[in-house]
């Protein structure tokens, strides 16, 4: 064998080395490269979807035009503020059987409420009856509900009629036996320069002569409602019906979501609860101080809806969300954020956004000078949730609802 025949032969039978090297590994230099292509190709589509998100963003415009306003730090839920879960103890009644009783009145032991699909119904021991209908079915849309109506406040008159302000429709005297509704006040009617778009609440005088009021907003109407209380337009007012010479004034302006009224016992003022600034307050409608206003309470825990008298001559007040403290209140955080406000309504909807609403069910009871006597909790909402009303009937609060398919009832006596 000669020199390159050995060669050869030796080239040919090398033994063969076994390495743990994986066999992929041997390939690294193309698979680094085609790793660094796929991240190039991620980030560019992720940053082009950015930039589009961006831009439809500072296309799209906004539904609100939010007002920057201040709210005082929350009180400190301590004392009579100290939650507890005294509110679980209510029993729901007619449950999915009625639909959001906004407001509650009784005329002995029959109740009657406005429901969410535009009825008032009369409520006789276990059974519903329906009284009337202020609108025109279909109903149950948001794009129906103008037309279907949706009664909010209702009270029992001096001459045993019920007044029930509509919040699209507009404020009727109803006769609880036959049902025969009269309209005193058209919704949408133009007051003082400025439309009737949101009519929430009623209060009545004894004598029947005079009928107070709450218009939330000339611009947006109730099934905007959160719109109104993010943008925190200072809009609402008070207003006065004549029931003798049928004419309307106003009162009191330029409040943020004025809710709830109470007439006081003098009838010479007026509470109204002004729930985007977490206060009550009192509206002068007769006297010396006619036309003027003050604060009844400052800086409630929550944001307050209803006010109803109770028993011992306080004030019943609810709250469906509150601001805790200790905790974080993100109402109170965007109060001065305007623009992160808009940023939020033109991604969302309302009903998006509801569901991201902390639910905290408060009832108190205010005395004279606003001093909180106690109070019934339900955090989370487990039992009686999105309340709106405190009535107050034979020793139990019956508590009414925006949205919740029931009423639940508090026997005062367990609390």
């Amino acid at each position: 064998m000669n020199q390159s025949e050995g060669l050869r032969f030796r080239q040919l039978h090398r033994p063969r080395v076994i390495t743990d090297e994986l066999p992929e590994n041997r390939y690294k230099g193309s698979s680094t490269y085609s790793g660094k292509v796929f991240r190039v190709t991620l980030f560019s589509l992720g940053g082009f979807l950015l930039l589009s998100l961006l831009v439809v963003i500072l296309i799209l415009e906004s539904p609100i035009q939010p007002d920057v306003f201040r709210l005082k730090e929350p009180p400190v839920m301590k004392g009579c503020w100290e939650p507890n879960l005294k509110l679980r103890e209510a029993q729901r009644l007619f449950e999915d059987h009625i639909s959001g009783p906004e407001s509650i009145a009784n005329i002995g032991d029959v109740l009657f409420a406005g429901t969410a699909d535009g009825k008032i119904v009369k409520l006789v021991g276990r059974r519903i009856h329906t009284l009337t209908r202020l609108g025109k079915p279909p109903c149950g849309s948001r794009d129906e509900e103008p037309t279907c109506g949706r009664p909010l406040g209702i009270r029992v008159g001096p001459n045993g009629t019920l007044f029930v302000a509509d919040a699209y429709l507009g404020l009727f005297e109803v006769i609880p036996t036959t049902g025969e509704a009269t309209r005193l006040v058209a919704g949408g009617q133009v007051v003082a320069g400025r439309k009737l778009s949101f009519i929430n609440d009623v209060a009545v005088t004894q004598d029947g002569k005079k009928v107070y009021f709450t218009d939330s907003s000339s611009r947006w109407q109730r099934r905007d409602y959160l719109n109104l209380i993010m943008e925190a337009t200072a809009d609402g007012r008070v207003l006065e019906y004549d029931t003798e010479s049928k004419e309307v004034t106003v009162v009191m302006e330029n409040l943020r979501f004025p809710n709830g009224i109470q007439l006081l016992p003098d009838e010479e003022s007026v509470l109204v609860a002004e729930t985007t600034m977490a206060r009550i307050r009192r509206v002068h409608v007769a006297g010396l101080n006619k036309g003027g206003m003050d604060t009844f309470v400052d800086n409630l825990p929550g944001f307050p809806d209803n006010i109803r008298p109770s028993s011992t001559g306080g004030y019943w007040v609810v709250m469906s969300a509150v601001r805790p403290n200790p905790g974080f209140s993100m109402l109170d955080f965007l109060s001065q954020r305007p623009w992160i406000k808009k940023l939020i309504f033109k991604l969302f909807s309302q009903e998006v956004l509801m569901k991201f609403v902390p639910r905290y069910s408060l009832v108190a009871e205010l005395r004279d000078g606003g001093i909180c006597t106690r109070s019934f909790h339900d955090p989370n909402g487990l039992v009686a949730a999105y309340i709106s009303e405190a009535h107050e009937h034979d020793g139990s609060l019956y508590l009414g609802s925006f949205r919740s398919p029931y009423i639940a009832k508090l026997d005062l006596s367990k609390v």
